[in-house]
């Protein structure tokens, strides 16, 4: 393997998922018949994010900084992908890198998602044909050197046994977290709308809780986030969400704030469902990194105007579903992890 053609390849793939490529327009207002969650817009905010993580800067970075000055040497491996279907395209990074580590992605893909990621491949084989042999697809994983596994927390119990004798990542439910601090702007919090809203909430990276100073008042945030994003209400699947949590709220007698399309509830967990952010209030910043570290292994990543010190990645508003090439999941560096098998 070729760095220099492998970049130029990668490269290429980002600008061909900013284009307008008739093909590439057609499966993306296709998606939504396999997945009702994939809506032509998200998939194609998906399409685009994944297109300008691949700029020539970051792709020569991400590359270079893996490897060091290393040569690409070593026997190619077997590595088994079980990818997640939460949102569009969402374990592409996964096989981006196997593929940029030299070894083989043996990939098992979401029934929620296979359509897209498989012509997105063959675009990627057309700009540099050697990676051809690099990429299989399998119903079920066999014959396997190292696996990284998405899914949720119950199935990562079966995965860690099930995967337990060769290296692996096993990925679980995680969520993430937004700290405010009284000072946010309007265009603030239409940023954070992003962080909540894109993909309906789906992803580990959507915002599902809010950290907030004591008598913190929402009503700038609810009036910020009104018009840009009470079209979510127009997806039945969404709304379906909202009407019902929001009846659990009311025939429970459980306090909450509700917008028409969000509902706010004060709950020291991190997971909220569908349709409804957690809040939680603290006193100080010191409180607010305190609450944060209890909970660092359920988070994926924090977004704030605040200056934190935390291990989690802060980001600023509306950051969190565009990530750079090395903001890996979960704070685990899958390159590294691939080039030491």
């Amino acid at each position: 393997m070729l760095l220099p053609l492998i970049k130029n390849a990668f490269t290429q793939l980002g600008h061909y998922l900013l284009s307008e490529d008739e093909q590439l327009m057609s499966l993306v207002k296709a998606s939504h018949h396999y997945n009702a969650w994939f809506t032509e817009d998200q998939v194609l905010h998906s399409v685009r994010a994944l297109g300008a993580m691949l700029n020539e800067q970051d792709v020569n970075k991400w590359i270079d900084e893996a490897y060091d000055g290393r040569a690409a040497t070593g026997e190619p491996k077997v590595v088994g992908l079980v990818l997640a279907g939460n949102i569009p395209l969402v374990g592409f990074h996964d096989i981006l890198t196997v593929l940029a580590s030299g070894h083989k992605a043996s990939v098992k893909l979401s029934s929620q998602d296979k359509h897209l990621t498989p012509h997105i491949l063959r675009r990627l084989v057309e700009f540099y044909p050697e990676l051809g042999e690099q990429i299989t697809y399998v119903d079920r994983l066999k014959d396997f050197d190292a696996v990284i596994a998405t899914g949720s927390n119950n199935t990562s119990r079966y995965f860690e046994f099930y995967f337990k004798s060769v290296p692996h990542i096993i990925r679980r439910n995680r969520n993430s977290v937004a700290v405010l601090d009284g000072t946010e702007t309007t265009e603030d919090f239409v940023a954070l709308g992003h962080d909540i809203f894109d993909y309906y909430g789906l992803g580990c990276r959507n915002v599902s809780k809010l950290l907030v100073p004591e008598g913190y008042s929402f009503v700038p945030f609810f009036e910020a986030i009104e018009e840009p994003y009470r079209g979510v209400a127009n997806h039945h699947k969404y709304v379906n969400n909202y009407d019902y949590n929001k009846s659990i709220y009311l025939v429970n007698g459980a306090k909450h704030l509700d917008n028409g399309f969000l509902l706010l509830k004060q709950d020291e967990g991190l997971a909220s469902p569908l349709a409804v952010l957690f809040y939680d209030e603290y006193r100080d910043r010191s409180d607010v990194e305190a609450k944060l570290a209890a909970v660092s292994e359920q988070i994926q990543c924090v977004v704030s105007k605040t200056d934190l010190s935390l291990d989690n990645q802060v980001l600023g508003f509306g950051c969190s579903q565009s990530p750079r090439l090395w903001d890996y999941a979960d704070g685990v560096d899958t390159f590294a992890f691939l080039l030491s098998i």
